[in-house]
């Protein structure tokens, strides 16, 4: 049998509430303590549980994760970073999947179930109510890659999304192309309707740029392949701002299947700069999203929150820049 804290004592010749105090975080303990503790905890074995000390001091550690789109595969990236961030801080994330859930309460309640201390919300697509309900159950929650406002609601951090479409526009422009267009994911997510209201914005000064827009069933390959081979029925527009390099990648390969050029017939830029989009045969020109920065920045707060968990909500935004690789025609 696993050796057990009352064991651990009895070798060290001190009491239980000694060792409880030494794997505890922030306990007082002597040095000369700690090293006779440890060392029998070492010879025996012995490894502190937890889970049943979360009964004690009513705090698990548990930082639920909660996602909807595995489509994407941004999100092994996001999820690496999300996971070894929280373990470096003595946290244990628990991933949640809700791809299939519509109900904000329903999530509310099963992520409950697990007692856990705080919610990160790892989703630009899922709608604002699903992290309001955390916040009403009195449960702290982050909500990365969110949608900005100046007077949030609950903690959100990622980046502009309208001025990340004003830059696309921008660039495509200083390209000199005349007939473009926004490829974008799901139409109700609100990273889509930003990005969407950001590029139309830029356009709109420019009366004589074409502009049209069309958007995916959700932010994957075969989405914004499909999306591209259906658009290939008409006129393709000279270039697409298309909403993630995901939709880019499939796009890039409809584009290539229909026997046309990258960039010399239809040019594309994305948006993130995941690690695919710079592999040699796909070599995207995209728009960097600082990820690991954002990731950082939202377990930064999720850790304040655990101690002052009624700290005012606040917007962190990160600047965004394009990356130069070859999907778009050379600029002036």
């Amino acid at each position: 049998m696993s050796a057990t804290l009352k064991d651990v004592a009895l070798k060290a010749g001190v009491s239980t509430s000694a060792v409880s105090r030494t794997f505890t975080d922030g306990a007082s303990v002597s040095d000369k303590m700690r090293r006779k503790v440890e060392k029998a905890a070492n010879e025996l074995g012995y490894s502190p549980n937890f889970l049943a000390r979360s009964l004690t001091t009513r705090r698990t550690k548990l930082i639920g994760l909660v996602s909807n789109n595995f489509h994407n595969p941004i999100f092994l990236e996001v999820f690496d970073l999300f996971t070894r961030g929280l373990q470096d801080r003595g946290l244990r994330p628990l991933l949640v999947n809700l791809s299939n859930e519509t109900d904000p309460e329903q999530s509310v309640q099963m992520l409950r179930q697990y007692s856990v201390d705080g919610v990160v919300v790892a989703s630009s697509t899922l709608p604002p109510a699903f992290s309001k309900a955390f916040r009403d159950k009195r449960i702290p929650v982050v909500n990365t890659f969110g949608r900005y406002s100046s007077s949030p609601e609950v903690h959100v951090v990622g980046i502009d999304n309208a001025e990340a479409g004003r830059m696309a526009a921008r660039e495509l422009i200083a390209r000199a192309y005349k007939n473009i267009a926004f490829l974008g994911g799901p139409e109700e997510a609100t990273s889509t309707q930003d990005r969407l209201k950001g590029f139309l914005e830029e356009v709109s000064k420019y009366p004589d740029i074409n502009v049209s827009f069309s958007f995916a069933t959700q932010y994957s390959f075969q989405a914004g392949r499909a999306e591209m081979m259906r658009l290939a029925k008409g006129k393709l527009a000279e270039a697409y701002f298309c909403g993630d390099d995901v939709l880019s990648i499939g796009s890039l390969s409809a584009v290539k299947d229909l026997g046309l050029s990258v960039p010399k017939d239809v040019g594309l830029i994305g948006l993130n700069d995941m690690e695919m989009s710079s592999w040699e045969n796909i070599s995207l020109t995209t728009i960097h999203q600082p990820i690991k920065q954002i990731i950082n920045s939202s377990v930064e707060l999720m850790e304040a929150m655990l101690d002052e968990p009624d700290r005012y909500p606040e917007a962190r935004l990160f600047p965004c820049r394009v990356i130069e690789r070859n999907t778009l025609r050379p600029g002036p």
